[in-house]
């Protein structure tokens, strides 16, 4: 888990900054006419075997997906008995998957039109894509596992293309808006950044706190500050 200095200030500018965005998407006519155009045009791509491809490419990052892709990720971690890791890796995806959730509740977007959809899907949770935000925070954990080995620049540019393909899929179904996709991105960075703080600031220092933790491997204990020896001073001392 890196260490941001401005852990706080960084993402709640970058999620503000979503809010905003996706807010002025729906009580404004400002991006509709150009969002919708960009679908449409993505859609003219649909043929039949194109379509079943994205349906199933949007699946991998469906509620049902996500979660089997945590379980597996922290039971790799325990069996490796790794169990700060596990945790590390598992909060990272959580954080910045759920975190869209968040927005979804405060923006309130609606849908594209049924019409226009593969899939179609109803109600007010279009901004931002949970599935684009189960993308990119796999892509982030991913990339965080592989910082500092030579698997680092592949796992940034497979990362990076993972995301595209996920976000590509829930334009090309219909499910989604661009800015739903780009807010994603930005909702989740915002979410994993503000966990770093969190990470260093108190949960690693607090997993000794989980004793089930310690049965599948070493947890640090609390932080000792040792106490010097107070040395008596003597007439040698002090000369």
């Amino acid at each position: 888990m890196p260490k941001v200095r401005h852990w706080f200030v960084i993402p709640l500018a970058l999620f503000t900054t979503a809010v905003v965005i996706g807010l002025v998407a729906v009580h404004t006519s400002a991006t509709r006419g150009t969002e919708l155009a960009w679908n449409a045009r993505i859609q003219e791509l649909r043929t039949g075997w194109l379509n079943r491809a994205m349906l199933d490419v949007a699946n991998l990052a469906s509620p049902i997906a996500g979660l089997v892709v945590l379980t597996l990720l922290a039971a790799f971690f325990l069996g490796r008995r790794d169990p700060v890791q596990a945790v590390a890796t598992f909060l990272v995806v959580a954080v910045g998957w759920t975190s869209s959730e968040v927005a979804k509740v405060i923006v309130a977007r609606n849908r594209p039109p049924v019409a226009d959809s593969l899939a179609p899907e109803t109600g007010s949770n279009s901004f931002p894509s949970g599935h684009t935000a189960f993308a990119v925070s796999l892509a982030i954990a991913i990339c965080l596992l592989a910082a500092g080995t030579r698997w680092f620049r592949p796992a940034v540019v497979l990362g990076a293309l993972w995301t595209l393909l996920i976000g590509f899929s829930r334009l090309y179904i219909g499910a989604h808006y661009p800015l739903d996709v780009l807010g994603s991105v930005v909702v989740s960075s915002a979410a994993i950044i503000f966990l770093t703080g969190l990470w260093h600031g108190w949960i690693v220092g607090n997993l000794h706190r989980v004793p089930l933790l310690a049965r599948f491997g070493p947890v640090p204990g609390p932080a000792t500050v040792p106490v010097p020896e107070t040395m008596p001073v003597t007439g040698e001392g002090r000369r």
